[in-house]
């Protein structure tokens, strides 16, 4: 998803800074946005130390100037029943995928509340509000992220700012992630249907970066999941339990050896789109 948006925000004459683990991953972000016509920087950082992200946002003043637009994305996840977790997994997807946005709205809090200007985009799920079988500790991450943001809508309509910050719920989506997250299913993971492109998601994060308003839902999916927990969640309890499972899960044994990136990134340059483009 965030390959897709900085594609979006490139077309558009953005400058972009881009952070991430992954040094290959970056650079051929690099290339694209040069090849789109604008400039990139990238900054090799793990958003679940916060030094690093502070650092990273100096760097990328230093040398583009004053960031005008933050936008946290990065997750990690294991696709694992609960009794199965251990504490450390439980750990490290919370620091990424919770604390890594925390420390990014910092850094970028640091710099934007000063100057009374600026948008944080917080990339979010409909797991924001609806957890799901297998994937408790990422729905978990997810669910803090939406509360630190209530918390700080207060805080800025309290202080009169107008630094905006706008969370942008997500739908299934055709990521890369399928093929790299820990897993421990019997056949390899999927998103649950109905899935859509990244581009959508792009297309969503550049409106809400500049129309922003207090939470937008991506796609209908989005907005049944969210509404229908909110009317019947031991409804949805029952049905996720009956379907959950087979949902996110398709033919084809998963490999219990291949690389994941829960600990390291892997290798490669893995683009945008993962293994669904025919099922979008």
């Amino acid at each position: 998803m965030g390959r897709a948006a900085a594609r979006k925000f490139a077309r558009h004459g953005a400058r972009i800074g881009a952070l991430a683990r992954g040094n290959d991953g970056l650079e051929a972000a690099r290339r694209e946005v040069e090849d789109l016509g604008s400039e990139a920087l990238v900054v090799p950082t793990d958003v679940a130390n916060a030094d690093q992200v502070e650092s990273a946002a100096a760097q990328i003043e230093t040398e583009f100037g004053q960031i005008d637009i933050w936008i946290n994305n990065a997750m990690t996840s294991v696709f694992s029943p609960i009794k199965q977790m251990t504490a450390a997994e439980f750990q490290r997807v919370t620091e990424v995928t919770y604390l890594g946005y925390v420390y990014g709205t910092l850094a970028a809090l640091k710099r934007m509340l000063p100057r009374d200007r600026g948008v944080i985009v917080q990339v979010g799920s409909a797991l924001a509000y609806r957890g799901i079988p297998l994937q408790a500790a990422y729905c978990a991450a997810k669910h803090a992220v939406q509360g630190f943001c209530d918390s700080l809508w207060c805080e800025l309509l309290h202080d009169n700012s107008n630094v905006k910050v706008t969370m942008v719920q997500m739908p299934a989506l055709n990521t890369p992630q399928f093929g790299w997250v820990k897993s421990r299913l019997p056949r390899k993971a999927q998103p649950v249907p109905p899935i859509f492109q990244p581009e959508v998601a792009a297309d969503a994060i550049y409106f809400a970066a500049h129309n922003p308003r207090r939470e937008f839902y991506v796609g209908l999916p989005t907005v049944g999941a969210i509404v229908a927990d909110k009317i019947a969640p031991g409804l949805l309890d029952c049905y996720l339990a009956r379907t959950g499972y087979d949902s996110q899960q398709y033919d084809g044994a998963e490999d219990p050896n291949r690389p994941d990136n829960l600990w390291q990134p892997v290798p490669g340059d893995h683009g945008a789109h993962g293994a669904f483009d025919s099922r979008v």
